[in-house]
């Protein structure tokens, strides 16, 4: 391109997007606007370009595999164990979430632990077993990569790839995962702002994978009474700024399994287009976050608190309609 201008070319459902980057000057954008083929020439505060709902007016929909899809018409609950600890505890959490009604199977193989003597996770060991899950399953898997060595292998076990709130500004991972062509799960840092966020999702996009999902999991205010603050503000405004979905993670936002619910919830009603919950067979055993995990009849009670409520604000579960497509040969 002219002046020193750079371009990406990032193809969408319903329109092409090219972000440049560079001084454009009103002359060079007026000739852009001018060229054939071209709809508008648009600025983006921050250089957000991809992201932006003005780029693309319609949420973006991200098929996660097995025909799910997070971003459409469809709520999508993510559930599973904080972290992978066998595959007997693995095989009983799988099988009430995904008979409760989620779609997609959370666990954690490697784990991000602020303490260095807390457990770690399984390794690779944890992705060969969330891997099994999969296969018998047909669920899937989302699981945390926490170092751009690890993007590969991660990438091979899992459907998803979650960038964690410590990871967020971990500019090299984001860019290896994005590279990897998975859909990335992306959630906000403990003290980020909504533009940061915003940016973090870029370094993705950028990379030419347009499969990001954005993941609000609290952030850390003066408020002792929960582990964080979550922030159903920043939902709406990124559903409003943003093309984005947009998933809450109220689990890890509050550490008490009887704050989940009521938050999960409002979160259905701020606008998310879905959740990702702890969930744990037996968790006062549970290796990692016991307290925030529900067992299996608070699951059970929330979805169905969830499924009304999903109704009346428009929306269908999504493995409720998994279930009716499967159950359709036509």
């Amino acid at each position: 391109m002219e002046n020193g201008l750079t371009h990406t070319r990032h193809p969408g459902p319903d329109r092409c997007v090219f972000a440049v980057d560079g001084h454009a000057g009103t002359a060079t954008v007026t000739r852009l606007a001018a060229t054939p083929g071209v709809i508008d020439v648009l600025t983006a505060p921050g250089d957000q370009w991809l992201s932006a709902r003005r780029v693309r007016p319609r949420t973006t929909r991200v098929d996660v595999g097995f025909g799910v899809e997070v971003g459409g018409d469809a709520f999508v609950v993510a559930a599973g164990p904080c972290a992978v600890e066998s595959q007997a505890v693995l095989n009983d959490i799988t099988s009430v979430v995904a008979l409760g009604g989620a779609s997609i199977l959370r666990g954690g193989a490697f784990k991000p632990r602020s303490h260095p003597a807390s457990f770690q996770g399984l390794g690779a060991e944890g992705l060969a077993l969330l891997a099994r899950q999969r296969e018998i399953t047909a669920i899937p898997v989302v699981t945390e990569v926490l170092d751009p060595r690890h993007v590969a292998a991660v990438a091979e076990s899992a459907d998803i790839l979650q960038i964690g709130a410590r990871n967020m500004h971990n500019f090299e991972l984001l860019k290896e995962a994005g590279r990897s062509g998975r859909p990335v799960l992306l959630k906000r840092g403990l003290a980020a702002t909504v533009d940061e966020w915003f940016g973090a999702a870029e370094y993705v996009l950028r990379t030419g994978n347009p499969h990001v999902i954005l993941c609000e999991r609290g952030i850390r205010t003066f408020e002792p009474a929960t582990r964080f603050t979550l922030d159903l503000g920043a939902v709406a405004v990124a559903k409003r700024r943003g093309h984005l979905p947009v998933l809450v993670d109220p689990s890890h936002a509050t550490g008490r399994r009887e704050l989940v619910r009521p938050l999960a919830l409002a979160a259905a009603a701020a606008g998310a287009d879905g959740l990702l919950l702890d969930v744990h067979t037996a968790p006062e055993t549970a290796r990692c976050d016991g307290a925030q995990a529900l067992t299996a009849t608070d699951f059970d009670r929330l979805m169905a608190d969830l499924r009304p409520l999903l109704r009346a604000l428009g929306r269908p579960l999504a493995s409720d309609t998994r279930v009716l497509a499967e159950g359709n040969p036509t």
